[in-house]
C-alpha cells in the first residue's frame, strides 16, 4: 500500500509540474525564428518579447485560455492538498472523493483550455498585433504537455475515485 500510496503522490506532482510548465513556458506555437505562448510572443533573433495584449483581434481566446490554464493548475495544487488533508482525516475503507472531484475539475480545465487553443489557432495567429508572420509555424512542446497534463490529471482523479484508505 505503501508504494501505490508513494505512486499516486509522484503521478500528482508529476501532474502539477507539467502544468506549471506548459502554463509558464514559452513554447505553445514555434517557429524559425519565433516563440509565442498565451503571454507574449518573443522574437528568438533579437530577443524580444511583446506581451499580448487587448490590441490582438483574438484576445477573448487567449484570455480564456489563460484562465482555465490557471485554474486548473490552481485546481491540481489544491487537490494535493485536500488529498494530504484526507489521508489523515478519513476513515479506513472510505474513498478519497473530493480529491478525486478536484482532480477532474483541474483536468476539465485544462482540456478547456487546450481545445480553445486548438480550435482557435489560426485565427490567433493572424492577428495583426504580431510584429512577424507566425502564421508558418507548429505546436510547441508547451501545448504537447498541457494535453499529457490533461491525460495525467484524468488518470489521477480515477486513481483518486477508486482509491481507498487501507492499512
Amino acid at each position: 500500500m505503501l508504494i501505490l500510496l508513494a505512486f499516486i503522490i509522484v503521478f500528482h506532482i508529476t501532474s502539477a509540474a507539467l502544468l506549471f510548465i506548459s502554463t509558464i513556458d514559452n513554447a505553445w506555437w514555434v517557429g524559425d525564428n519565433f516563440s509565442t505562448d498565451v503571454w507574449r510572443m518573443c522574437d528568438t533573433n533579437t530577443s524580444t518579447c511583446t506581451a499580448i495584449t487587448d490590441e490582438f483581434n483574438e484576445y477573448q481566446s487567449i484570455q480564456a485560455v489563460q484562465a482555465t490554464m490557471i485554474l486548473s493548475t490552481i485546481f491540481c495544487c489544491v487537490g494535493f492538498l485536500v488529498f494530504i488533508l484526507q489521508l489523515f482525516r478519513l476513515k479506513q475503507g472510505e474513498r478519497f472523493v473530493l480529491t478525486s472531484v478536484i482532480q477532474l475539475l483541474s483536468c476539465l480545465c485544462v482540456m478547456i483550455a487546450a481545445s480553445i487553443y486548438t480550435d482557435r489557432h489560426e485565427d490567433l495567429h493572424q492577428s495583426h498585433g504580431y510584429r512577424m508572420e507566425v502564421s508558418k509555424g507548429q505546436y510547441g512542446y508547451s501545448f504537447v504537455l498541457a494535453w499529457i497534463a490533461f491525460a495525467f490529471t484524468l488518470i489521477s482523479g480515477v486513481m483518486y475515485l477508486v482509491l481507498r484508505k487501507r492499512k
